[in-house]
């Protein structure tokens, strides 16, 4: 089950910059005719009217393209955190973190006794029971790939803690809502912006975790932080792959007409 979070590791560990796609559409076939190109697919729970239902069919896609799926759960709450992950999550993101505390009890939920607290009742997970007993549980704690997004003022003061959380693998930065957090908003190139994000990839780095980024679809930006340090980044969604190809092609082609 937990195959594709290895492979993506092991592309990160190479050197290799990791990009994924957000997915926002309910209709898994959008997952499908992405996945083939991406390293890791973004399904997102906190901004889109995705189900719990339409989650599992797009993990099952992304599955079947041996695409690693990470879910961004709406919020810290348990409930979130055991149907994401019994559903068949590969990956898990907390987003809006806002201290230690929170991210603490957040990764502690991700994982089994004795390690944490994850309650017990996974089924995609164990192939409907096929694969079970210890051997799961082993798999579970140590292959599921824990993230917390980093994305505001109060995640900040506590990064040094956080950072060093064992069961945590990743942090992921939003630099969208980190810009506003700490009084600037959406001006992610500004100095005290940068100066936060080029702090959170070099802490987290230090301590052995992965850096993560979410995006538009904007190259530049990709390629400056995954020069700055970033592993994998989320260059974009689906609507905007969408809307920004259609709108490139109708532009070209009346533009060829009228020459």
């Amino acid at each position: 089950m937990y195959c594709n979070v290895q492979a993506f590791k092991e592309k990160m560990d190479s050197g290799q910059v990791c990009l994924g796609a957000g997915i926002t559409f309910t209709d898994i076939t959008v997952t499908e005719c992405v996945a083939p190109n991406m390293d890791f697919l973004w399904i997102d729970l906190e901004h889109n009217p995705i189900t719990m239902e339409t989650m599992t069919k797009h993990i099952i896609a992304g599955r079947a393209t041996n695409t690693m799926s990470i879910v961004r759960i709406p919020s810290d709450e348990p409930a979130w955190i055991k149907r994401a992950l019994d559903s068949g999550a590969e990956g898990i993101i907390l987003p809006q973190a806002k201290s230690y505390e929170e991210v603490a009890d957040y990764v502690s939920l991700c994982r089994y006794p004795p390690v944490g607290t994850r309650g017990f009742g996974p089924r995609r997970p164990t192939d409907y029971g096929r694969f079970r007993g210890q051997e799961y549980l082993d798999t579970a704690n140590e292959k599921l790939f824990v993230v917390a997004q980093i994305e505001s003022a109060g995640a900040m003061e506590d990064l040094d803690k956080i950072v060093a959380i064992e069961e945590l693998d990743s942090l992921v930065l939003g630099p969208a809502d980190l810009s506003g957090s700490l009084g600037h908003m959406m001006q992610t190139d500004h100095p005290a912006v940068e100066g936060a994000i080029n702090e959170v990839i070099s802490k987290g780095r230090a301590n052995g975790k992965y850096i993560g980024m979410g995006l538009g679809a904007d190259a530049d930006f990709a390629v400056k932080w995954a020069t700055a340090g970033v592993h994998w980044l989320q260059a974009g969604n689906d609507f905007e792959y969408m809307n920004r190809f259609s709108s490139n092609l109708v532009s070209e082609i009346h533009s060829r007409l009228s020459e």
